[in-house]
């Protein structure tokens, strides 16, 4: 049996943020998140995150989320909040948000679907 040289003694976070990294070509229709700073602004979370002492999180780079027209994209498990990242206060709510569990409000994603 493996020893995990972290010393978990299960799998899993408590938190676990994805950060879309999904980089779409110049002449693509839709915007890409990846062209829009997002891997640099996920380091930036993760080294706050680290400064804060947070040991039981994980914040990785994620596949295209989809979402893409509404900014930089990302969403924390387990609450599932989806969220737009824009601006350095978003570092900050981010972390928040990963101790505590609570939803950092003024980035959720807003989606207003077009009418047919």
């Amino acid at each position: 049996m493996a020893i995990d040289p972290k010393g978990r003694s299960k799998p899993g976070y408590e938190r676990h943020m994805f950060v879309c990294g999904h980089e779409r070509p110049p002449e693509a229709t839709r915007p890409s998140c990846g062209r829009r700073g997002s891997l640099a602004l996920m380091q930036a979370i993760k080294r706050a995150a680290k400064e804060a002492g947070l040991s039981n999180i994980r914040v990785q780079k994620s596949g295209c989320l989809d979402f893409c027209e509404f900014g930089t994209t990302a969403v924390i498990y387990p609450e599932g909040i989806w969220y737009t990242l824009e601006g350095e206060d978003a570092i900050a709510a981010m972390v928040q948000h990963l101790a505590t569990g609570a939803g950092a409000e003024q980035h959720e994603m807003n989606i207003t679907a077009e009418e047919n």
